[in-house]
């Protein structure tokens, strides 16, 4: 396999693999213990519902290419029919979709390949069909970025540290509102659904949960969107919502995940929650950090002033001395 040497305009020789392959590596492993229990799932408790099905055939579509794309990057020949190619792309474009999907259905509270209902709590049955279909998302999204990257230029996260000062942070905050407000909406309309849901405390902090979602995803997106078309958001307002949403996910994580809440069993909403509270602690000590240096380097310039005044003043008379 060749490429083009950028400085010197040269065709060189490469390997045949390219820095996708230990992703694509993973994807595989990922790819074949969710496939794996999924059937397990499936045969064991007699669930033949449309979430398992689905499951089960992202999977082993999945692991079919996976498989198929790891063996050519094997071989210095065959790599060249994919690695960087509009077939590799429309590849990983394809299954980043299916398993946004698959997430989404596996771990739904309605749903339940991996939970178990019991009592007011949801519990994780089948800890590795929920990791590694996690941990399989996570992998496809890292396979995209690395195509747009090498095939495009496009390197996001250098984009999006550019655009202005926190917005990863506000990002992953608006990422982790959304997940929280929509288990918590799945879980009302699953338990909620047939009584008064302000006449139950399990039902109250539901909608609790739908609240401190809502509110956060609202603060999170305007942020976000002043950021991305303007480069900056006002600092005034920007610490102010951080300062408001370390207190609504504050309450938001000791009424959700306390005994009698809905987020009380491990699963999505137990750590979006904690996720969020956490991301809105770094908003905050990130502002107070930008405050404080903004501070020091208005303090630094003044003093730099005033002893260029007095150099400037005293030298005359030295002189005449």
């Amino acid at each position: 396999m060749t490429s083009i040497d950028q400085e010197t305009g040269e065709v060189v020789a490469t390997s045949g693999r390219s820095a996708r392959f230990n992703l694509w590596g993973a994807f595989l492993v990922f790819s074949t213990i969710t496939l794996m229990s999924a059937v397990e799932t499936k045969n064991q408790e007699g669930n033949d519902d449309s979430n398992a099905r689905w499951t089960i055939a992202c999977a082993s579509i999945s692991f079919a290419i996976s498989l198929v794309v790891t063996a050519l990057h094997l071989h210095s020949v065959y790599s060249s029919l994919i690695i960087d190619t509009r077939l590799e792309g429309a590849l990983i474009l394809m299954l980043a979709t299916f398993w946004a999907a698959t997430v989404s259905v596996v771990s739904d509270a309605n749903g339940g390949l991996v939970t178990d209902d019991g009592d007011d709590n949801t519990t994780i049955v089948n800890a590795n069909l929920y990791y590694f279909t996690w941990a399989g998302f996570v992998t496809v999204i890292l396979l995209l970025v690395g195509y747009l990257r090498a095939v495009f230029g496009v390197d996001l996260a250098g984009e999006i540290q550019n655009r202005s000062s926190r917005l990863t942070m506000w990002g992953g905050m608006l990422a982790c509102a959304l997940v929280v407000m929509g288990s918590s909406a799945n879980i009302l309309q699953r338990d909620c659904s047939g009584e008064d849901p302000e006449s139950d405390l399990f039902c109250r902090r539901t909608l609790f949960g739908v609240a401190v979602g809502a509110i956060s995803t609202i603060f999170s997106l305007g942020v976000v969107g002043m950021k991305m078309a303007t480069t900056t958001a006002p600092f005034v307002l920007e610490i102010i919502f951080a300062i408001l949403l370390i207190f609504l996910n504050a309450f938001g994580v000791a009424f959700i995940t306390s005994p009698k809440g809905p987020g009380t069993a491990i699963g999505n909403l137990y750590y979006f929650s904690w996720l969020s509270f956490l991301c809105s602690v770094a908003l905050v000590a990130s502002c107070y950090d930008d405050y404080k240096n903004a501070g020091a380097n208005n303090s630094t310039g003044h003093g730099n002033e005033s002893t260029d005044d007095v150099d400037v003043e005293t030298l005359p008379q030295e002189a005449a001395v």
